[in-house]
């Protein structure tokens, strides 16, 4: 068993519904972190970390601010290795960790995290110049995600209950991807994880 389906497996037995902490979430970030964020120039941690600062800077709520930090972490639980969108798998990272959220957070920390590729997808359908301005690596997942919405499913997408909140957590998301970037550190984030 590789050692990543074995923490996988270690995470779900932690993570049952009468046991679930959001100190587990942070313990995961903070071990499990430090792997590449698919081909970008950043960590997982790192990214998490931007994307947090990002919507604590523009005044976001506490519920708002802990979905950035915890975005991605269906990333760091699928066990399919590394590099999956150069493999050609959509891990589907924006639902893996979310049956273990909804038993630590609201649906307004939870919402955006599970919208937040279909986000991307509207924001490419109603923008242009945002489709231009994304990674490689993210116009890659795009493809396998599904690709850019028809403009029906963009106006069924932002009409849904947090579509609003996950389109700003995207935003956010496509910044939060520069080298040796300054922000505070994790435990300055466990505090709002803490408030929810």
């Amino acid at each position: 068993m590789s050692s990543q389906l074995a923490f996988t497996l270690a995470f779900h037995r932690t993570m049952k519904p009468n046991q679930p902490t959001w100190q587990t979430l942070i313990d995961t970030l903070r071990d499990r972190g430090h792997a590449q964020y698919d081909s970008e120039a950043v960590s997982q941690l790192d990214h998490a970390l931007q994307c947090a600062t990002l919507a604590e800077q523009h005044g976001s709520s506490p519920a708002l601010i802990s979905a950035c930090l915890l975005h991605d972490i269906g990333h760091l639980l699928h066990g399919l290795g590394d590099d999956t969108t150069l493999r050609g798998i959509d891990d589907r990272h924006e639902y893996r960790a979310i049956p273990a959220l909804r038993n630590l957070f609201p649906p307004a920390v939870t919402e955006p995290i599970r919208m937040h590729v279909e986000a991307k997808r509207y924001l490419c359908a109603v923008d242009e110049a945002y489709w231009q301005g994304l990674s490689t690596a993210s116009k890659r997942s795009l493809e396998l995600q599904g690709g850019i919405f028809t403009p029906e499913a963009a106006a069924m997408f932002i009409a849904k209950p947090y579509a609003q909140n996950a389109v700003r957590l995207r935003q956010w998301d496509d910044r939060a991807k520069v080298p040796d970037a300054r922000t505070p550190a994790l435990d300055h984030f466990a505090l709002y994880l803490a408030r929810c």
